[in-house]
């Protein structure tokens, strides 16, 4: 775990959500207004950037999260959980007051699907000001999942600037992963190093394919960036700064257990390959192969 990297070594910061994941397992789907008994249930610490974290951490990468929690048990609940991982939660900012989202998650055994229920709550997302307590020089990488778009900039340009005064080697690798096909998200895409788009985000603007979504989108990253888009089964594609697709294929487990978190486990795994000096075929293929070794199991333990 991050845990036991070595002293002084930079970390990766994600920011975004956490939230409070209660999961039902069943053997099938339940029936509208039937009355099913669950194989088991658990309470698990979710959200994109939280889940992220985590499989860094399992990785070895000395990382850190910040998002906004509530006061409160399940607050409580998932910032122990964050420590257990060794994920340093020092920038997460707990709000006065507020309720910490939260998600039902059905999950089928017999199939391997998950069905997700959300609450938002009504926490405020992190601010460029809360941002402004990050010591930038602690970082190598810092990875934004898409959300108060207009802050997020705010706190990316800090980045830019901190970047403008370092030489190569100390400077921050930006990541940016918008998921959610908003149209204020957008922007955000011009912005990352290395820009993460969903399959989901793809298929809205009726692309077919990771290569098609790919050579479609491009025009709306900066030069010089990478952009990924993973593609369940199919497997995941990138194209780097040269223009040149690259493209891994999916490696699903003998047995399909839990596909929840799968897109932000192959986030991070590739994040943390980049950040070691992987090629970006290699880095893709590392994503793809953790993805496929966490659909294997039940949550994120014994991924590596």
């Amino acid at each position: 775990m991050a845990a036991g990297a070595a002293a002084g070594e930079k970390r990766i910061l994600c920011v975004g959500l956490v939230c409070l994941d209660v999961i039902s397992v069943v053997e099938a789907f339940p029936a509208e207004d039937s009355d099913t008994r669950c194989l088991s249930q658990r309470w698990q610490r979710g959200g994109n950037a939280s889940n992220s974290c985590t499989v860094l951490a399992l990785l070895g990468a000395p990382c850190a999260f910040m998002g906004s929690l509530a006061p409160g048990h399940a607050a409580d609940f998932v910032l122990d959980d964050l420590r257990r991982y060794g994920v340093d939660a020092r920038h997460a900012v707990r709000q006065p007051a507020g309720r910490l989202p939260a998600s039902i998650v059905i999950a089928s055994a017999s199939r391997g699907t998950r069905t997700i229920l959300h609450a938002g709550g009504n926490l405020p997302d992190v601010t460029a000001r809360d941002f402004e307590r990050v010591d930038l020089s602690q970082y190598k990488w810092i990875h934004w999942e898409a959300r108060n778009a207009g802050e997020q900039a705010a706190m990316v340009r800090r980045v830019e600037r901190h970047n403008q005064s370092r030489p190569a080697g100390e400077r921050v690798r930006i990541s940016v992963e918008v998921e959610k096909p908003r149209e204020e998200l957008l922007p955000l895409m011009a912005l990352g190093h290395v820009v993460f788009i969903s399959k989901d985000l793809a298929r809205h603007f009726g692309y077919r394919s990771a290569a098609e979504a790919l050579r479609g989108l491009r025009h709306r990253v900066q030069p010089g960036a990478t952009l990924i888009c993973a593609w369940a089964e199919a497997g995941a594609d990138a194209m780097g700064p040269d223009g040149e697709l690259v493209h891994s294929d999916a490696f699903p487990p003998e047995t399909l257990v839990d596909t929840l978190g799968a897109g932000d486990t192959f986030n991070a795994a590739v994040i943390f390959a980049l950040a070691e000096g992987k090629s970006l075929q290699d880095a893709l293929t590392f994503g793809c192969r953790i993805a496929g070794k966490k659909c294997g199991i039940e949550g994120f333990d014994g991924i590596v």
